[in-house]
């Protein structure tokens, strides 16, 4: 009897949120999250919704500057260990990017196992930015190494954590931002008072945030005061910036 070979999984880009531009000049890559440990294949309609709203709103702000937004489809739901393979697929994503639309900047933004995707990936050459949104992080119990920062060096890095998160913990990316901010001082972190993780309950102050920082990042666009601050402060106060009610990236 002839065995049939399993096929081989591929990591693949969502098609582009919102209207292509003629010339792309930068690039979002969305990680959704993930699971800790999994081998199954994500569901690709979960994955798109999870981060639907802030690939929307990122790619209307871009579109005059030719700003192409893909969500990532991984091959496993899983980090699955020293595989991490979200990270490996976040970093064939980028040399998709390139291959796609030549040198252009990306930015890395995930939630939740995504971010810790997109941070793990921060060193790839194209990126010059990382989101991290209620990043999922190891528990720091001496057994393994810390989750490394120094591909981060060279990039400008924004994590923002509710601060009432039941999946992720937040003192963790704090931990993280604290020891990147070693090397880099361009890594600044907003905690969400009272938010869990999807940080929905201040939706629309996150979503300005985001813009403001990927703008800024990618297309140079003054970013606001808020944003500046927490840049330019030293730790422990660029790392646990408040997030306003009512943040705009209007205000300067």
């Amino acid at each position: 009897m002839a065995h049939q070979a399993t096929p081989v999984r591929r990591a693949r880009l969502g098609r582009a949120l919102g209207p292509q531009p003629t010339a792309v000049s930068g690039a979002v890559l969305l990680l959704p999250g993930g699971d800790e440990v999994s081998g199954r294949r994500p569901s690709p309609m979960l994955a798109t919704a999870s981060m639907r709203a802030v690939g929307r709103r990122l790619a209307r702000a871009g579109r005059a500057e030719g700003l192409a937004v893909h969500v990532v489809h991984y091959r496993y739901r899983g980090w699955n260990g020293g595989e991490a393979h979200l990270a490996q697929d976040a970093t064939w994503a980028a040399d998709e990017i390139v291959r796609r639309y030549g040198d252009v900047p990306v930015c890395l933004t995930g939630l939740g196992m995504g971010g810790r995707a997109g941070l793990r990936a921060g060193g790839h050459d194209a990126v010059n930015s990382v989101l991290a949104l209620a990043p999922w992080l190891p528990e720091e119990d001496g057994a393994a190494p810390p989750e490394p920062v120094k591909q981060l060096v060279g990039r400008q890095v924004l994590i923002v954590h509710g601060t009432h998160d039941g999946r992720t913990d937040p003192e963790l990316s704090f931990r993280l931002a604290a020891r990147a901010k070693k090397a880099n001082r361009d890594v600044c972190r907003f905690e969400v008072h009272a938010d869990g993780h999807g940080l929905h309950q201040y939706r629309d102050e996150v979503l300005a945030l985001a813009e403001d920082f990927v703008m800024g990042a990618l297309f140079g666009r003054v970013v606001s005061r808020p944003v500046r601050d927490a840049f330019a402060a030293p730790p422990p106060l660029g790392l646990r910036m408040p997030l306003a009610s009512g943040f705009s990236p209007s205000r300067r």
